[in-house]
């Protein structure tokens, strides 16, 4: 049995292989429809999500499966004291599959501990989020051709975005990649993540305060809200909320192909007259989320 917590647990090849899948499905929807059937996702949501949770269960739909589980965890027995042990050897009981996401770093590790049934990690605090990693590899490799030569510029909250750590992660994993880091003092991205994942590889990589500066050499610009539940301190929170707006006139020195890549929800980070933009690229990663998580459903349930 197979669980998916940290995208470093993938290899190349898998992810290669998911894409793959991820793209015929796209071009024979039809060839898909009857592969789960007979097949139940759990969704277990503890923190409020739109796109992650409705994407596992229209994947899970379309792949001819069924759906339960909860959106929030007062709706569940989390709210009376039930560790996340007990939850998931319950629902594990009524599942083939569990998408879990959760506010503590490490709960969907814990859980795949004690699952009789795979875990997928839909997103733990500010530690990962693999499925979204999946999601802009995906929307990559439709929008570049593949994963080599690339500078990426990640703007925003780098600290605490658990989606550019994880994307950080595996993109390190290709040749000739760079990473061009945009954000404000209080918010770089983690020592750890640095020593551990950048310069002990011999990544090159520039931190920045400046987005315009930066913008004329960028493949791709993924965007991050600053993360209102991550602060401890509100008066941190406004301060910083506003540090990075995305408006057309920003985007006038950036290259014609250069696509602008975002995990939504936004807030105010891009501007919505940016929206038409052709190098806006984060609804159709959206929908891109939906077809990747139908692969990797079928690649744990070991579904051919």
């Amino acid at each position: 049995m197979r669980h998916l917590i940290d995208i470093m647990e993938l290899s190349t090849e898998e992810i290669d292989d998911m894409i793959a899948v991820a793209k015929d499905i796209i071009a024979h929807p039809g060839d898909y429809a009857e592969k789960c059937r007979g097949k139940k996702l759990a969704t277990l949501f503890f923190e409020p999500s739109t796109r992650t949770r409705l994407s596992f269960e229209a994947a899970m739909y379309e792949l001819g499966g069924n759906v339960l589980g909860f959106s929030e965890a007062q709706s569940s027995s989390a709210a009376k004291g039930e560790s996340v042990s007990d939850t998931i050897r319950t629902v594990g009981a009524y599942a083939d599959i569990i998408a879990m996401r959760h506010p503590k770093e490490g709960a969907p590790m814990v859980a795949s501990a004690k699952s009789t049934v795979p875990i997928i990690n839909a997103g733990d605090g500010g530690h990962n989020h693999p499925t979204q990693t999946l999601t802009d590899l995906l929307t990559i490799s439709i929008e570049k051709g593949g994963f080599e030569n690339l500078t990426i510029g990640f703007c925003g909250d780098l600290k605490f975005g658990r989606t550019v750590h994880s994307l950080i992660g595996a993109m390190s994993r290709y040749k000739n990649v760079r990473f061009v880091l945009i954000s404000p003092e209080e918010l770089k991205i983690p020592e750890y993540l640095k020593h551990e994942t950048l310069d002990s590889k011999g990544i090159e990589y520039l931190e920045t305060t400046d987005l315009e500066g930066a913008m004329p050499e960028l493949d791709i610009l993924y965007m991050t809200r600053v993360q209102r539940e991550r602060f401890f301190n509100e008066q941190d929170y406004i301060r910083l909320k506003d540090s990075y707006i995305l408006t057309p006139d920003k985007l006038e020195n950036a290259r014609e192909d250069m696509s602008i890549l975002h995990p939504l929800p936004r807030v105010n980070e891009i501007s919505i007259a940016v929206d038409d933009d052709p190098r806006a690229k984060y609804f159709k990663q959206v929908l891109n989320g939906k077809f990747i998580r139908m692969a990797l459903i079928l690649k744990l349930l070991e579904v051919k």
